[in-house]
This record gives C-alpha cells, sequence and structure tokens, in this order.
C-alpha cells in the first residue's frame, strides 16, 4: 500500500511530543521556546465545502473569570500527557461533533501516514504517551523564513515562504538511521513555498459550520496548519513522527503541522491567552490557559473546537470567537464556524508511496 499523504491541499501527517530526542534537539528547545516567545510578542502586537450542521454554538461549562477572557479553572481534568486520547475513530463525514473532526472527504487507505504503530501507542486503552513519543532527527535552520501581516482595508493579508521563521526543523526525508524511520520513512522534503491569505479582519459566524478539506490554517511563525487527521482518518499527530517542534513536510514539500507544536506552546507559558495564528475563515487560533496553566479539554469547546470570550483581537479587547488549542484531537479546529473562502482541493494529492530501496539520503 502505498502511504504518507495528508488530507488536505497539501496534506500533513502528524505530530508528536518527544522523549528520545537527539542532543541538538534538547540543547535547541529553551532557545526555541526564547526566541519563539519573541516572535509571537512582536507579532501580536501589530473551504472546504459547507453542509447543514446545528450553529456552531460555545457549549463549554467553566466560569469565565472576573476579566471575560479565560476561566480560572476548566470545566474538565487537564489532558495527561502520558495518556492523550487516540483520535482514531473520530472523524465525521456528515457534519459537525464535539470533540470530531469533520472532513470534507473519505478516508483513503491509499494515502496514509505512518506505516505501524509506536510504543507510545497503546491500542488497548486506546490512549497514547506524548512524552515517550519518538522525534526526526536533525536540525536545520532557514534564513529565507519570513511572515508578514499587513491590513488593507476590511482585510487582513498575511504572506509567508512557508518556513519557520523562529524554529529548526529535522532532516526530511527521514534517514533510515533515524530511529523514527522504522514506524514513519516520510520521504518528503522541505522546500521554501509562496502562501499567501487575504482574510476578513472582523470575521463572522456562517449560517451553518463548514467541514475542513485539510487545511485548517496558518500560524504566526510562517507554517502552515493542517487538521489534526491523516490520510485514513487516524489520529495524526498520535501516529505519525514529526521533529523537535512537530512539524514535518507533505508530498507537495510543504512544511506543516497538524496541532499547535510544542515549541509555540512552550513559549506561552506564563500568559493567559495568546494568538498563535488564524483559520483560512478568519478567526484567530488562541493558545488559553486557565489560571493553573492549563490548556482547555474538548468538553470546553464547541463543535467546532471554540468558543466566544474576550481575547485581544485587532490591537484590542474584543468579545469574539476564536479556536482554542488542546491536547487531545482534534487539537485545533473540527470544523469551520466562518466562511472558508479559500479554494477546495479538486481530489486527494498524489499517493506517497515507500522507497524501492533504503536512501542514504535524498
Amino acid at each position: 500500500m502505498s502511504r504518507h499523504h495528508d488530507p488536505s491541499p497539501s496534506h500533513a501527517r502528524e505530530r508528536g511530543r518527544k522523549t528520545h530526542r537527539t542532543p541538538a534537539a534538547r540543547t535547541l528547545r529553551p532557545v526555541i521556546a526564547a526566541l519563539g516567545a519573541a516572535a509571537l510578542v512582536s507579532a501580536c502586537g501589530a473551504g472546504g465545502a459547507t453542509g447543514a450542521a446545528t450553529p456552531a454554538t460555545a457549549s463549554a461549562s467553566a466560569a469565565t473569570s472576573a476579566s471575560g477572557g479565560t476561566p480560572d479553572s476548566w470545566s474538565g481534568a487537564p489532558t495527561d500527557p502520558k495518556k492523550v486520547p487516540i483520535g482514531d475513530g473520530k472523524v465525521e463525514q456528515t457534519g459537525a461533533k464535539q470533540g470530531y473532526a469533520w472532513s470534507c472527504r473519505a478516508a483513503d487507505g491509499t494515502i496514509g501516514g505512518a506505516q505501524k504503530d509506536g510504543p507510545w501507542i497503546d491500542r488497548k486503552s486506546k490512549t497514547w504517551d506524548s512524552t515517550s513519543k519518538v522525534s526526526v532527527q536533525g536540525s536545520h535552520t532557514w534564513p529565507q523564513a519570513d511572515y508578514s501581516e499587513t491590513v488593507s482595508g476590511t482585510h487582513r493579508v498575511i504572506k509567508s515562504t512557508g518556513l519557520p521563521t523562529h524554529e529548526v526543523t529535522g532532516t526530511f526525508p527521514i534517514q533510515p538511521s533515524d530511529p523514527a524511520y522504522q514506524y514513519d520513512f516520510n520521504p518528503n522534503t522541505i522546500k521554501q513555498k509562496a502562501v499567501g491569505y487575504t482574510l476578513p479582519l472582523n470575521p463572522t459566524a456562517a449560517a451553518h459550520p463548514s467541514c475542513l478539506a485539510g487545511q485548517v490554517g496558518i500560524l504566526k511563525n510562517g507554517v502552515l496548519l493542517f487538521a489534526g487527521f491523516d490520510g485514513e482518518d487516524r489520529d495524526a499527530v498520535a501516529h505519525e513522527t514529526q521533529d523537535a517542534c512537530d512539524g514535518h513536510p507533505a508530498p507537495t514539500e510543504e512544511y506543516h503541522y497538524h496541532d499547535i507544536p510544542s515549541c509555540l506552546l512552550n513559549a506561552t507559558e506564563g500568559k493567559r491567552s495568546t494568538l498563535v495564528g488564524y483559520a483560512l475563515d478568519g478567526y484567530g487560533i488562541y493558545v488559553e490557559r486557565d489560571a493553573k496553566g492549563n490548556l482547555p479539554t474538548n468538553a470546553d469547546l464547541d463543535e467546532c473546537h471554540g468558543r466566544t470570550s474576550t481575547v485581544e483581537w485587532n490591537g484590542k479587547q474584543t468579545s469574539i470567537y476564536h479556536y482554542v488549542a488542546t491536547k487531545e484531537f482534534p487539537y485545533t479546529a473540527g470544523c469551520f464556524h466562518g466562511t472558508n473562502n479559500t479554494p477546495a482541493p479538486s481530489g486527494p494529492p498524489p499517493a506517497r508511496k515507500a522507497p524501492v530501496a533504503a536512501p542514504t539520503s535524498r
């Protein structure tokens, strides 16, 4: 079976949190976090086919703080990083559902991601250990990385080279000597790609939510964000292997994430609410923490994985709908709350094929 593809215009496989890191990755992590924090602070200063479903209304029950922003405590227990629920079986083709992802296409068994389960997957308990997942080795910087936001009338114009501005990437294609190769041989390379979006400055809710064609949006470090499922509708973050910043390339050579990567999550520690990116419908993607520093769970969010509360938006405190990161599937967005005006793909990308012989380099 030919493998390794992602479910969107440039589909992506998954990420992981890891324990088996190279010395370089462990050394660079504090530097990455510091640079990521600076990047987020400076940046913050400045569709898929539709279908009928219940309106995307928040179902979160946690009491908000006096500021009207993030709550003092989320409604449920924090996600255990050693026992993260696997999102397999939580991709819908018929409509939006809390804790699920609504996909515009049916699963295709010929464009999957990882070739076999890693030891971090516990099929019996239907959980995975994000602290022991293997990471792709290597450390590469990208001087040509660039990201910008400008305002033009009632729109936000975003341009990027598709490369991370303040993070390093692993070595792709994954080398046979890399421990990650035995689970996920990802033969794709990372290349610069001109990325541009014109999004509404003040997005509005659509009459009904809409499905995800694969790509969710773009993060403020210039990297594309894809949905949390792979070509076989499995939990991409749990199964596929990524580098130290939870990214990897698609068959179309676009570097991307399937959730908010650990390097950006680390950069938001100590902050209650941080804008980290934009969905294709124009709404913001945030990392939000309660008074104890915990991220929410699916129980705190609606069927599109968002909620309405007061956040910093367009330079001022505004009560607006937004997507919120979690450590459990679907991770960032389960559907689009607003109108996604970006072109939908005409079909799945070309299948990702296993190497005929184990390459020493690509």
